[in-house]
């Protein structure tokens, strides 16, 4: 089996209560194979306490075995759609949404194509793009960081030292002590995800002119996913 699904839906339903299927179904899956689980799963485990519309539920691919290693995100928007024609996965393309997770940085300067794979992703589902990387996202998550780590910065994000783009990781580091490559504590910073939706507000969420600048979209799709309300019409007859 390619993929492993995490979920909470309808974790600890009661004898009485009836089984009911989600209006729509939310897959994240992403490029990173640790930091993203660990922040994913939590957010997942949240998602009555971030009242999100009880018939919509938010899920994790998480790959597995010989795919975990796959990174490049051409190769994971593939990996994805293969995931979505396999019935076994219970993917509903009429109604469920793909989310694709990964970073901007290998399109600063060695990547070409972008534009492209991110019209290709639009056709049906959606882009999560955060550039350098999704240490930039997280460290959104620390109340304050905004004027203490990125406002002034940003130029620090996109420069490389050493082959890498640290700055990001390092000023997480900086801001939490955990290393959010092998540390799965890294995932409580999912508790404060309404301060990384604001503080995402004060840098560019526009992964359309990504390149060169200090990008995030997650938290606006997170935000997204929270204030929506099933259709009308399902409610009445599903």
């Amino acid at each position: 089996m390619p993929v492993h699904t995490y979920t909470n839906w309808n974790s600890r339903p009661s004898d009485r209560e009836e089984q009911v299927e989600p209006y729509r179904k939310y897959y994240f899956i992403c490029e990173g194979a640790n930091t993203e689980t660990f922040y994913f799963e939590k957010l997942i485990d949240l998602r009555k306490d971030l009242g999100i519309h009880p018939l919509i539920d938010i899920r994790l691919w998480e790959k597995t075995e010989g795919d975990r290693n796959i990174s490049f995100a051409k190769n994971l928007v593939r990996f994805a759609y293969e995931q979505k024609s396999l019935e076994s996965n219970g993917f509903d393309v009429e109604r469920d949404k793909m989310i694709i997770v990964f970073d901007g940085d290998i399109f600063e300067e060695k990547v070409q194509g972008y534009d492209e794979l991110i019209a290709s992703i639009e056709e049906n589902d959606i882009a999560a793009v955060s550039n350098p990387g999704f240490e930039l996202f997280l460290l959104l998550h620390v109340d304050g960081s905004y004027e203490k780590y990125i406002q002034g910065h940003e130029a620090d994000f996109l420069t490389m030292v050493d082959g890498k783009y640290a700055y990001a990781y390092n000023a997480l580091l900086e801001a939490t002590g955990m290393n959010a490559k092998k540390n799965p504590q890294i995932g409580t910073l999912a508790e404060n995800v309404l301060v990384a939706i604001e503080q995402e507000r004060l840098i560019n969420q526009d992964i359309h002119q990504l390149k060169g600048r200090v990008s995030s979209n997650i938290g606006l799709i997170i935000d997204g996913i929270i204030n929506e309300e099933p259709e009308i019409s399902f409610l009445l007859c599903g």
